[in-house]
């Protein structure tokens, strides 16, 4: 009865942290979508050549950067993942959360700089934040950096 009673716990605890975990990740969505929203007007791109070179006033480095945690169910799933093989949809959606956050906060100092335009934008991830136990070789939470060259134009 007692095993019963665990067992019961550990599958409540489990649907809390999903339901909890998806609560927080659909927030973030919103968040992530009004304030894309808000800064439209400033185009972020990859090239790194602009037409009228001498029509530029300023350009600068600027760059966003966000640190993102593998929480223990996504770390789960992963788990079970790895025995059938496939995608692992659990972290896309975090690695993009952490993408598309690192553009804005990139976007956000540009937008500070009187940007006109956000040329060569890459990203970069690092995995930092020590090495798992649960998963040899796996780090608990990544870096994701964006940055480009904010470049002011001449009115």
């Amino acid at each position: 009865m007692e095993q019963l009673l665990q067992i019961f716990l550990f599958i409540v605890t489990i649907a809390v942290a999903y339901a909890l975990g998806s609560i927080v990740e659909s927030e973030h969505y919103v968040s992530i979508e009004k304030r894309e929203k808000d800064c439209l007007s400033l185009p972020v791109v990859t090239s790194y050549k602009i037409e009228e070179k001498d029509n530029i006033l300023e350009a600068r480095l600027v760059y966003g950067s966000v640190v993102i945690s593998v929480d223990y169910f996504k770390r789960f799933l992963a788990v079970l993942r790895n025995f059938t093989g496939g995608r692992l949809t659990a972290y896309e959606s975090l690695l993009d959360r952490g993408r598309r956050e690192a553009i804005l906060r990139m976007k956000k100092k540009a937008q500070e700089l009187k940007a006109d335009i956000v040329l060569n934008m890459r990203f970069e991830t690092f995995p930092i934040g020590g090495l798992s136990s649960a998963q040899p070789g796996a780090s608990n939470c990544f870096e994701i950096l964006a940055y480009g060259t904010a470049v002011r134009l001449k009115s």
